[in-house]
């Protein structure tokens, strides 16, 4: 493993490649890693809000125009 000392003294521009081909392996990987149990009870929890009132749901088209106009 790579000392954080010994990262600290590459130049700026290594650094950002490297942690660019770190996340670039963690993306290749990522199926490997476990959910959140957080994250699976909020998914479930939305889930049943909209199962219960399925007029409730918007098109993507509208979820990405609010999102993009700092509505969402």
């Amino acid at each position: 493993m790579i000392a954080l000392a010994e990262v600290r003294t590459l130049p700026i521009a290594e650094r950002l490649q490297l942690l660019e081909s770190i996340w670039d392996s963690i993306e290749e990987e990522q199926d490997s890693l476990p959910d959140h149990p957080a994250v699976i009870d909020e998914l479930r929890a939305r889930k049943a809000r909209f199962m219960a009132n399925p007029a409730s749901g918007i098109l993507w088209q509208q979820a990405k125009a609010q999102i993009r106009s700092g509505r969402a």
